[in-house]
């Protein structure tokens, strides 16, 4: 998968929706740095994870705050 081009769609779904819940995003793909740098560009609450188990790890830490 092309990661910047889904992190641009995650970031323009995102602002639409008006987020009210933390959201968890793994990438992996081509473009996984570009990715990331647009979500971290992107000045929403978007939370990275490296892989499946650090992605769950951050959604339980996320949701019980």
């Amino acid at each position: 998968m092309k990661c910047d081009v889904i992190a641009s769609g995650i970031v323009n779904a995102a602002k639409q929706v008006a987020l009210k819940v933390p959201v968890v995003v793994r990438l992996e793909g081509t473009n996984v740095e570009q990715g990331k740098q647009i979500l971290k560009e992107s000045g929403m609450t978007l939370i990275t994870a490296e892989d499946l188990d650090k992605a769950a790890e951050k959604a339980v830490k996320a949701a019980s705050k």
